[in-house]
């Protein structure tokens, strides 16, 4: 089934996840949440894991949950249990060591809009939609919204929230929840230049950095501060950043080790 929901692609450092259900609009059934799931834990353990870039077959990035699957199965139990496997893989993608870039070619709706904002870095084509339109059936995007309040203004996400309306992609960039807009034809090379350029970087300056970011954004001020320069001090102490500021001084491209 993993094999059938969800493509994996390893080159030098990349991992390619394509989510895979095209005749679903790539919709995150239980068996998308699982194939998301057990590869995350796999490249988390991976220590020649760089960068991953995430998108989706067909037409779509992601339309959300599957809601023929949830309507199947109507226990309060059921639904706890979805919510919970999904928040789960929203959890695993901020604390997988490497950043995720989402690569957004079509619509993101509900959880799948919910997955953009999970992501660390976000590239769309200028024909990409957004929108957390569960309330349209009746149903409000509270998972999806911690992810898109974290991403976007406040008042602009609950709009979002409460109307369920489409935004486009240039929108979607200047209210922060993608990083890049690029034509269509030019989607694959902004995505391919972002995870070039973080592959030319030391990796354990990205593997500390990422998690650091994470981690002070929910702390005050001076807790933030705190830990951040224990964790600038002990990245002073890589043998990597050693390297790296040599060949600065020396006027050369460093070597990572």
């Amino acid at each position: 089934m993993t094999d059938l929901v969800l493509k994996t692609r390893h080159e030098n450092g990349r991992i390619d996840l394509t989510l895979n259900r095209p005749d679903k609009f790539n919709a995150l059934s239980e068996a998308l949440l699982a194939a998301l799931g057990s590869e995350l834990a796999r490249i988390a353990a991976d220590p020649g894991a760089r960068v991953v870039v995430l998108s989706g077959a067909g037409k779509a990035f992601c339309a959300g949950h599957d809601l023929a699957e949830m309507q199947a199965d109507r226990r309060l139990d059921a639904y706890r249990r979805l919510f919970s496997a999904c928040t789960e893989v929203m959890e695993a993608i901020a604390a997988l060591p490497v950043p995720v870039i989402a690569r957004i070619h079509g619509v993101a709706t509900a959880a799948g809009c919910q997955l953009v904002g999970a992501c660390d870095l976000a590239v769309a084509s200028e024909t990409a939609r957004f929108a957390v339109s569960g309330i349209n059936v009746g149903l409000f995007c509270s998972t999806p919204a911690v992810e898109l309040s974290r991403n976007v203004p406040a008042k602009r996400a609950f709009e979002m929230l409460v109307t369920g309306k489409f935004i486009g992609a240039r929108t979607a960039s200047d209210w922060g929840l993608v990083n890049t807009v690029a034509a269509p034809e030019a989607l694959d090379s902004a995505v391919d230049d972002l995870a070039a350029t973080i592959l030319a970087k030391s990796p354990d300056a990205i593997r500390r950095g990422k998690a650091l970011f994470h981690a002070q954004r929910e702390r005050p001020r001076a807790e933030a501060y705190a830990l951040a320069c224990e964790v600038m001090a002990q990245n002073m102490m890589d043998e990597n950043t050693d390297e790296g500021i040599t060949a600065f001084l020396e006027k050369r491209p460093p070597v990572w080790r």
